[in-house]
């Protein structure tokens, strides 16, 4: 496992070294009957620009906490979480909304596709709430599909397409607003194998373009596709994690 985790950690020399995520003693405690449970540790995790990171964990260890802080979905009870140089910790709802919007790009294993909205329609979602005008968001939906391999699928609705199309056409819609980081929360969970790989292709190829991918998985056969892992367990950064920022 050790030798696996080394041969993915090698980060090219092309890769942007800017730090694009910094977690420093991130602890993340909550409230369950009348007693405080512990989910994360003290983090300490540092991502950047242009690195495609897997962190891997079974289910219970943290994994999904920890994303929710990153995706500032959530904030941490203690520690420090920059993105972007901005501060989480700190800010409303309102503040995490916006921020979400414009810096992160959510890939998730069930798609959240809207069934009675075309591939186009979905894609441009998040350019809608994001007050775009309407000629520009279709022509960025467009070029997103196109960039997916669906160009042909635009008006197609979810129940006509394969499960492998339906996540295509979920990662195109989390690239639209350019995100800071794309954000895939165990993507090839509900697909098979081969339609799993071909998803990873893809992340491979938009990596290489320069885009940022964090994903969260439990299979270790999924998280070698990254250009480095970081295991989580039981709230914390394993050793053998090879955690090297």
């Amino acid at each position: 496992m050790l030798q696996a985790e080394t041969a993915v950690r090698k980060e090219s020399p092309e890769q942007v070294r800017d730090i694009l995520v910094s977690m420093k003693g991130i602890v993340k405690q909550y409230q369950v009957g009348g007693e405080t449970s512990t989910v994360l540790k003290g983090i300490d995790l540092t991502v950047r620009k242009g690195e495609f990171l897997a962190i891997l964990g079974p289910s219970g260890s943290g994994k999904s906490t920890l994303m929710n802080i990153i995706g500032c979905l959530d904030v941490p009870t203690e520690g420090e979480y920059l993105l972007s140089g901005i501060q989480i910790s700190d800010q409303d709802e309102k503040t995490l909304a916006h921020i979400r919007n414009k810096q992160i790009g959510f890939i998730f294993q069930s798609f959240f596709l809207m069934q009675r909205q075309t591939a186009l329609e979905n894609v441009k979602m998040p350019l809608m709430y994001g007050g775009v005008p309407e000629k520009e968001q279709d022509d960025k939906a467009l070029h997103m599909l196109e960039r997916v391999g669906l160009g042909d699928k635009v008006s197609y609705y979810p129940n006509q397409m394969s499960g492998g199309q339906q996540q295509r056409v979920a990662i195109a819609r989390a690239m639209c607003n350019n995100p800071s980081i794309l954000l895939a929360d165990e993507p090839t969970g509900a697909l098979d194998q081969k339609t799993g790989r071909q998803v990873m292709e893809l992340f491979h190829e938009l990596n290489e373009e320069g885009r940022t991918i964090i994903m969260i998985t439990h299979d270790i056969h999924i998280a070698e596709h990254a250009g480095r892992i970081v295991r989580i367990l039981d709230g914390n950064i394993g050793e053998g994690a090879l955690e090297d920022a």
